[in-house]
């Protein structure tokens, strides 16, 4: 949880998760309800503070398929083939989400989205997700 409720804190807070998972040599597939959105996080992503200045990663606008780019950015519902991470910034629950080997949900203080994060920690639970929990 991120005690932060400003527009780009959740953005910010994917940005340093999906370079560490990067780095780390995991898949990501980062879901974004919001295409602005996501494009300011394509833009995040280019300007990432690392050795080489960029997270390499593409915007597919279908079903993602993660052929050879380790980040893909989408405004689908959920992976379509295995992924290492997949960072959910939608307000709801992804759609197949067995094919993640790790979840993550960044909630911020926004009362809105804070409200449908805990809704969605809910449901995880109900479905018998092991959950756990990090303030940031």
């Amino acid at each position: 949880m991120v005690e932060d409720s400003s527009p780009t804190a959740q953005l910010t807070i994917a940005c340093r998760i999906t370079e560490k998972a990067w780095k780390a040599g995991s898949t990501v597939l980062i879901q974004h309800g919001d295409a602005t959105e996501l494009g300011r996080l394509d833009s995040l992503l280019w300007t990432a503070g690392n050795e080489h200045g960029f997270i390499p990663h593409e915007i597919a606008s279908e079903a993602p398929r993660l052929t050879g780019t380790p980040v893909v950015l989408n405004t689908g519902t959920g992976p379509t083939a295995p992924v290492d991470v997949l960072i959910n910034l939608r307000p709801q629950l992804p759609e197949r989400p067995e094919l993640a080997t790790r979840i993550i949900e960044i909630i911020d203080a926004d009362p809105g989205r804070r409200a449908a994060g805990r809704e969605r920690f809910k449901a995880y639970r109900d479905r018998g997700y092991a959950l756990e929990k990090h303030d940031l």
